[in-house]
């Protein structure tokens, strides 16, 4: 017999018990759905912490005051102005990696506008920082360098704070809002970045020049800058470069000895976003391997059912040895139906993970990632389960005594 014979007659044996074959192959579609739908999941949440990362910056650095101490009690960083006006320009002209700086300035305000008012975070900041985070404009556009040297009175305004004095984002561009009683002109209104990675609403914003906001909303530090600063390095594999740069720069430019701590933090977005997608895979490794058992038992059933059939076809195994099938041709059959029982559970799995993964997404929001090659991986371990538990089957198959076989009953 050729192959194309023998894949013939595996096909036949199996059409003649299609309850039985498909009740075989249910181990090997529920392992190999789980598999994708679970990988998936995994994917879809490194994607989403990826997609959130990049909102903020890919390549970002900020830069945090000290902490002051009273008493012996700490209060973390940020809670001592120990960074300098003249840090930032150190920054942007002494080192190699960063390619833009600007300084962040933050404070809960009130804000009014046509009527109506909103608790808000403002943010003094520079053109630069615009560019830093990634961040365009959905109406108008950012302030200039010269509105930072002059102080003007010009805002722009996050997605959150339009929506609740205006409503419509085009009518907010060339009106005037207050801050503290003061009137700034609102000339943007930034594109929304949704939920940062923090879990804040990014959108919930209203910023303004560096200048004008140390004049006019918080109130000057002199030559102490009474927030942070943010740094985009040139690329995101440079960011730890630069992490290092400025560490050594303001450790000299703050004259502090070798035995000193720093009195500032640099914290680098990178970092975080790593420790979120070592975490993220962990997870979808373990899911992974929860739905591996699966296809482990599946591989079980087809061995289980594969021996039945053994014992059944008996007399059918030995009446074609007695008429000239070799026993590496009993062997093959008994490998084949194995194999296309694995492979066509393993096309019914890919179609379960897909309709799987599709539901928990438009259910309940959750994301998910398809990857082509889990696809093809979840497809080839069903074709080698078929193969590594069906072989036992088989080889018992073709060691049989064709008379033995023919007596039995």
């Amino acid at each position: 017999m050729n192959l194309f014979s023998t894949f013939r007659v595996a096909i036949l044996a199996l059409l003649l018990n299609k309850m039985r074959s498909f009740l075989t192959v249910l181990g090997i579609i529920i392992g190999v759905g789980s598999v994708i739908a679970m990988v998936a999941i995994g994917e879809g949440a490194k994607a989403e912490v990826q997609r959130a990362f990049d909102k903020m910056g890919t390549n970002l650095l900020v830069i945090r005051s000290g902490s002051a101490q009273t008493s012996g009690v700490r209060g973390g960083a940020g809670s001592q102005p120990t960074l300098l006006w003249t840090d930032v320009d150190a920054i942007r002209k002494e080192t190699l990696y960063v390619t833009k700086v600007s300084p962040s300035l933050r404070q809960n305000v009130q804000i009014l506008g046509e009527g109506k008012n909103w608790t808000t975070s403002a943010e003094g900041t520079t053109p630069e920082y615009f560019e830093i985070r990634n961040w365009t404009f959905q109406y108008g556009g950012p302030f200039n360098e010269q509105d930072v040297t002059t102080k003007a009175k010009v805002a722009v305004l996050g997605g959150t704070v339009v929506d609740n004095l205006f409503g419509n984002a085009a009518d907010a561009v060339g009106s005037t809002v207050r801050l503290n009683n003061v009137p700034f002109e609102v000339i943007g209104v930034l594109s929304r970045k949704g939920q940062a990675a923090t879990g804040q609403d990014a959108d919930d914003v209203v910023m303004v020049p560096a200048g004008t906001f140390a004049a006019k909303v918080q109130g000057g530090l002199r030559q102490y800058l009474g927030g942070s600063i943010y740094v985009g390095a040139a690329t995101p594999e440079d960011t730890r470069k630069a992490q290092a740069e400025i560490t050594t720069l303001l450790r000299a430019r703050h004259k502090l000895r070798d035995d000193e701590p720093d009195d500032f933090t640099v914290s680098s977005l990178a970092e975080a976003a790593s420790a979120r997608q070592e975490g993220t895979e962990t997870m979808t490794r373990l899911l992974a391997g929860i739905a591996l058992v699966s296809l482990l038992v599946g591989g079980i059933g087809i061995m289980n059912i594969m021996l039945v059939s053994v014992t059944e076809r008996t007399r059918e195994i030995g009446l074609r040895m007695a008429i000239g099938a070799r026993p590496g041709d009993i062997l093959i059959q008994f490998v084949i139906e194995a194999v296309v029982l694995a492979s066509v559970g393993g096309l019914l799995g890919v179609g379960l993970g897909f309709g799987v993964a599709t539901y928990l997404s438009s259910e309940f929001g959750w994301a998910t990632k398809i990857d082509p090659q889990i696809v093809a991986l979840a497809l080839g371990s069903s074709a080698l389960v078929g193969v590594g538990f069906g072989l036992y089957p088989a080889h018992k198959a073709s060691r049989l005594d064709p008379i033995q076989a023919l007596r039995y009953e």
